[in-house]
This record gives C-alpha cells, sequence and structure tokens, in this order.
C-alpha cells in the first residue's frame, strides 16, 4: 500500500468518513472511492471509471466488501466505515424497545434526556445516557454520515433544538414521532427559526415505514425499518 493512500485511509478514519480502497487483483493498483466526494478514484494510481467507483460505493451503503469486473480488470473493494450510531431523543417508552433492536442491528446508542428520572439506568442498561439540553448534547456527539438522530418526546422544547443540530449536521436519518399535524407544527417553527424547504424535508415524519403499528414495540420495529432502509438505499 502506498503511503498516500494509507494516509487518506488513516484521515477518514479519524473524520469518521466512510472509504473504500479499490485494489485491482493484477497489479495491485490502489485508489480511494468516497461515499459522496469528486475526489473518488482520484487518489492513488489506479484509474477508476464510473462503473467501479459506483460499485465502491454501493459496497461503502451495503458495508460490505466485494470483488467486481471491471473494464480495467478485476478488482476488490474493501470497506472502512465508522461505526453506526443512533441518537434518540427522549427516554420515552418507544426508546426501550427501539434500543434493543438498534444493538441488534449493531448501533452504539446514546439516549439523550434533560428530565433525570426518564432516562435511568435502570430503565436503559448498557447505553450511554445524556442529561444534557438536546442541542448541547448533539454538538458534543459530532454526528457524521453513519448517525442516525431520533427525536420522540412530542416536546417542542426538547424536540426543536436536537433538530437545530440535526438538520445542519451530516446524520444520514433524521426521524420525529408525532402525527401530521404536530409535524406540520413542526415544520412552520423551523421555518420561522431560519431552516430551508430542502433541510427541513429531511425529517422523515410520522416517523417509521407506515406498517400499521400501534404498540411502543411495533414503532420500534418501523423505525429501525426506516432507518435500515434509508442507510442501505439513501
Amino acid at each position: 500500500m502506498k503511503q498516500a493512500i494509507l494516509d487518506a485511509i488513516l484521515a477518514a478514519r479519524a473524520a469518521n468518513r466512510p472509504v473504500a480502497t479499490v485494489t485491482h487483483l493484477e497489479s495491485g493498483d490502489q485508489a480511494l472511492v468516497y461515499r459522496d466526494d469528486t475526489t473518488s478514484g482520484k487518489i492513488g494510481e489506479l484509474a477508476l471509471d464510473d462503473a467501479a467507483i459506483k460499485s465502491a460505493r454501493r459496497a461503502i451503503a451495503d458495508d460490505k466488501g466485494a470483488r467486481i469486473d471491471s473494464a480495467a480488470g478485476p478488482l476488490f473493494i474493501q470497506v472502512s466505515n465508522p461505526p453506526k450510531r443512533m441518537i434518540i431523543v427522549g427516554a420515552v417508552h418507544i426508546a426501550q424497545p427501539l434500543v434493543e433492536i438498534a444493538q441488534t442491528a449493531g448501533y452504539a446508542l446514546t439516549i439523550v434526556d434533560p428530565r433525570g428520572a426518564f432516562a435511568t439506568r435502570d430503565r436503559f442498561p448498557d447505553v450511554e445516557l445524556s442529561e444534557d439540553w438536546p442541542d448541547d448534547a448533539l454538538k458534543a456527539l459530532t454526528i457524521d454520515t453513519r448517525t442516525a438522530v431520533v427525536t420522540l418526546t412530542h416536546d417542542p422544547k426538547l424536540d426543536d433544538p436536537a433538530l437545530h443540530v440535526a438538520l445542519r449536521s451530516d446524520a444520514f436519518y433524521i426521524g420525529s414521532l408525532g402525527s401530521k399535524k404536530t409535524h406540520a407544527g413542526r415544520v412552520e417553527r423551523l421555518t420561522e427559526a431560519g431552516y430551508n424547504e430542502a433541510e427541513i424535508a429531511r425529517i422523515h415524519a410520522p416517523i417509521g415505514l407506515n406498517i400499521g403499528g400501534k404498540s411502543p414495540a411495533e414503532i420500534a420495529i418501523s423505525i429501525m425499518a426506516q432507518i435500515t432502509e434509508v442507510l442501505h438505499q439513501g
């Protein structure tokens, strides 16, 4: 591996930035591909065509290495992704089954709730808990492209500050609990706060896939399903 490739990989890891190393299996030449960056295919000695870059980005989205045949010959794609994280704002009933499902799916969890009676170790063992105000907490957590942000409190005093940070972050998923009426009010408040239509459209609300779930566990399943869909399909 050439020094330029190694340095770029280390820099990507330090910045929690997804990257794939593409190696030509016959020559050993390499190139780097980022999930969304104009430098993809230009770092290293291997020239990649658009099809190879697309395949590498698909591998990044799938979080899985792959061997492909390209116009230049056989290639191996090795993915280096930051850990998947989920930040849940609101230690409510739905958060408990959502934490269990998300942990099973490989997410590192952080629950943010300044109401100390809700975010307790008894209710959420083995989960990072923050009692900071949501905007302060999210800023400190450094949201990246492998982070999902979920707001569940139904309280604008808590959900809105979190959304103010999430909407201008690199989070791959942002979702908020609430009815269509609740979300309409949310949209109005965010618009008044200076967020544009494209930014607000990043919010999945009402949160989760429409599977008809009613119980906290069923709603948690619908949320996790939607997060998984966005992670892999964009």
